[in-house]
Formats: C-alpha cells, structure tokens, sequence
C-alpha cells in the first residue's frame, strides 16, 4: 500500500478500475470469473448428456452414478447446477468437497449435511440414524442424494464404506442415490479388483472432456453474453484461435488466458481482443513452460488428468513468482514492460485481485436458471 494512502483510498480506486473495466466492454459482471458459477456453465453436447444422465439415475432411484472428467473441464461447475436443480426439487443432498477424509470424517459430513443428529460416535449407531432417516424419506417418497467431488482421492476403506452405503434399500428401490465424481484416476482405482464390487454397482456414466475449437468460439460468447454482452464481438477469431491453441480445449486454462486478455486489452484502449494479446498473455505466463515443468514433474507418465493439473499447478506458481517479482522491484529485460506493470501504470488492480473482487449482487444480472434442469442452452 502507498504511503498515506488508507484501505479505503484503496479500495475505492480498485473498485473504480473494476466498473471502468466492465464499462468498457459492456459487461455488467466478470465473464471468466475462475469460481465454479454454475450460472456460466456451458452445454456441451458431452455436458448436457451428463447433466441429463445423473437427473435420470437420481429421478429413477438408479443408485450408483458416474462422473468422470479431465482437470478443469468444468465438473464442478456442473455438479453445482445439479445441486441447483436438486434445491428446487427440494430433494435432500449431502455434499462432500473434500474428498481427503477418513471413515469417521466422512460419516461426519454426510450426518451433518443431512442434518441427521447421532450424539454417538459409535459407527454401527451412526448407520442405524442414517438408515432410519433414509426410511422415513423413502416412505413419504423422498429421495435423498450423497454427492462426493474428487473422488479419485477417496481411500480404498471409505470407498469401500461408500459401496455399503448402497446396501440401504427395499426389495424395489436404492434408498440413497450417490454421485461419485472425480477425474479419469478416478476410474483407473476402480479398475482394481479390490473394488470390483463397487464397480459393478455404477449404473450411470457420465464424462466432461476439453472444448473443441468451435465449441471454444461458442463458449467465449456464451459467458460474455451471461455476463451482460450487447452482442458486439469482445474477442476477434484470431484471439480465439490463440485461445484456443494456448488452452488445449480446457475450460480453466481459457477463463485464465481470457480474463487476462481483457484486462490488457482495456489497458490498451483496443477492442475486440486481437490475437496478439491472447499470445502476449500466453507467453507472459509462461503457458509453454508451464507444460515443459508439467511433463517434467509427470516424469514421463500417460496419466493427461495429471498433466493438465500440473500445468494449472505450475501456472499459478509463476503468476505468484510474478507477483513477488513486482513487490521486491524485480523485472525483465525486455522492451515491452510487464502486463502488470502496465496495469500499475494505468491505475488499475492487478488481475488477480481483479478476479477475487466480489462483484455486488445488485451488480449481477438475475439469475435466469429455471425449474427445468436446462432449456436450449442459453440459460447456462
């Protein structure tokens, strides 16, 4: 913070770069906000038949359902539309998020979400309360749904306890409906004969993968329309090549190359987007490196899920390294100064500020998901 200057001074500036940002592409909010809005999900044609797959398995009390995909495709942001959808249904749901837990945490997440109160820590208690609660939902033809993201890192044992869980059930009907998802290792731990019973017992599978090239262009213009968009093109068909071709087709990668390349863009006073600055952003973050220390770290595995997360991985870790560069005055050589310290020139927060700023609600444009699961695919 300068000298003199007070938090308030601050922040007031920071805001106003914001609004002037938004203004000058006409947005009413942040188009590639990295959190998992389910507002900005896009349908795919892979996408809606996943997001149809899992409302047909939970509708029809099918059991055991499937949801696999690369890192950063976009399954998170689709399970929250599904939980949307779930919320208005009023269908009871427990989420776990964090996948890292033993026997007795996991048991603890499930209870509490389902605001099932057991005063015993005793496990055979704790599934009598669940099995009792699961009951009553079932005889006033309720149904209830246990949902696990990352669960490719679910050890062996709580697998193995989430298999049993699916031994609740009538002569007719699953009395809990469980959503495993995670990325593709999720499905190489299933391939071990270990856990073949569970295997056995998936009867939906559903799959996220990378955007194609025109899928890119229509996803580009879909979250810029969400955002508040006139129709005015903001990316030109070579920034979406660059897009694109610097991405791989993941959805995370994109929003990152993308939002950066607005900033630079207004910064610039250039619109739409030219191809050059989607490449500027690229290099700047090292995306070609990124990928080098990413296969490096694989140390020559097949393994793409672990490839993509390392590239992520990497890349954060040189923005951060870039971050630390501008607080100790470090810089490049070069003839061009740093995208960052042209945003510093031109009064305006760095991006990632720019990206956790919380946009005011009354800021947003409404909320246009309907009590139907999806419509044509403009409601996403």
């Amino acid at each position: 913070m300068a000298a003199g200057a007070s938090p308030g001074t601050v922040w007031g500036k920071a805001s106003s770069s914001v609004v002037m940002y938004k203004k000058f592409f006409g947005l009413q909010v942040n188009p590639f906000n990295p959190n998992p809005d389910p507002r900005f999900l896009f349908l795919t044609g892979a996408t809606r038949e996943a997001l149809a797959g899992l409302a047909y398995g939970i509708r029809n009390r099918k059991g055991f359902l499937l949801l696999t995909g690369e890192v950063g495709t976009g399954k998170t942001t689709l399970l929250n539309r599904l939980l949307e959808w779930l919320a208005e249904e009023r269908i009871a749901t427990a989420f776990v998020f964090n996948s890292r837990l033993n026997e007795n945490e996991f048991f603890d997440f499930i209870l509490n979400d389902f605001g099932i109160t057991c005063p015993s820590t005793d496990k055979s208690q704790r599934l009598l309360k669940l099995n009792e609660w699961l009951l009553d939902q079932f005889r006033e033809r309720r149904t209830a749904v246990l949902i696990v993201d990352e669960a490719q890192n679910l050890s062996p044992d709580v697998l193995e306890e989430v298999r049993l869980l699916t031994n609740m059930e009538t002569t007719r009907e699953k009395l809990l409906q469980i959503v495993l998802s995670g990325q593709p290792e999720l499905e190489e731990k299933l391939r071990d004969p270990a856990l073949r019973q569970l295997k056995q017992r998936i009867t939906i599978r559903c799959n996220t993968c990378p955007l194609s090239r025109e899928e890119m262009q229509s996803y580009i213009n879909e979250r810029i329309r969400i955002a508040g968009g006139n129709g005015t093109p903001v990316f030109s068909l070579e920034a979406v090549d660059a897009v694109y071709r610097n991405s791989r087709g993941i959805p995370r990668i994109a929003n990152l190359l993308c939002e950066h390349s607005l900033i630079s863009a207004f910064v610039d006073q250039v619109r739409p987007v030219p191809g050059r600055i989607v490449e500027e952003i690229a290099l700047e973050f090292e995306l070609q490196k990124a990928d080098l220390l990413s296969r490096h770290n694989v140390a020559g595995g097949e393994n793409s899920s672990e490839l993509i997360e390392a590239v992520i991985r990497n890349l954060q870790a040189l923005l951060e390294q870039m971050g630390r560069a501008r607080t100790t005055g470090e810089s490049d050589s070069g003839d061009k100064p740093k995208l960052a310290d042209r945003i510093g020139a031109a009064g305006i927060p760095n991006a990632g500020k720019l990206s956790a700023t919380k946009v005011p609600e009354e800021d947003a444009p409404p909320n246009k998901a309907s009590s139907a699961l999806h419509g044509d695919g403009k409601d996403s």
